[in-house]
């Protein structure tokens, strides 16, 4: 199985000059857990996630790029989805963004793995 039979088409971005509380009322509204940081052309520039809220905010008036992750770890669409999991174990990471031709076609997020397993579209294996 591959990252585009599992992967999150839609996928919702923030930028870096957004309010810490825009995006919290993003992910709260939306139930999702993080989200890419863009810049203006669209291109990632990091990760924002409710553990960077929780635990980097510090006063009120900072902005997303003062707590995402600017450490970006992508994958393409045709990458195998154990190879995926083993990454996300490595990384100790819950989401990646899924890139084609350096643009963000979706995300796959360890949720999207469960559901697979779950549906019985991917057998657990060793990875």
């Amino acid at each position: 199985m591959i990252v585009r039979d599992i992967m999150t088409r839609k996928v919702y971005t923030i930028s870096a000059e957004a309010s810490v509380q825009e995006v919290a009322q993003l992910l709260s509204q939306k139930r999702i857990s993080g989200v890419p940081v863009v810049d203006r052309s669209g291109k990632i520039i990091g990760v924002v996630t409710q553990a960077d809220i929780i635990g980097k905010v510090r006063r009120e008036d900072m902005r997303v790029a003062d707590i995402m992750s600017p450490e970006i770890i992508t994958v393409n669409e045709e990458a195998r989805v154990g190879d995926i999991a083993l990454l996300f174990s490595k990384h100790n990471i819950k989401r990646v963004p899924v890139m084609c031709n350096d643009k963000l076609v979706g995300i796959v997020c360890r949720s999207d793995i469960v559901q697979a397993v779950a549906q019985g579209y991917l057998v657990i294996k060793q990875w």
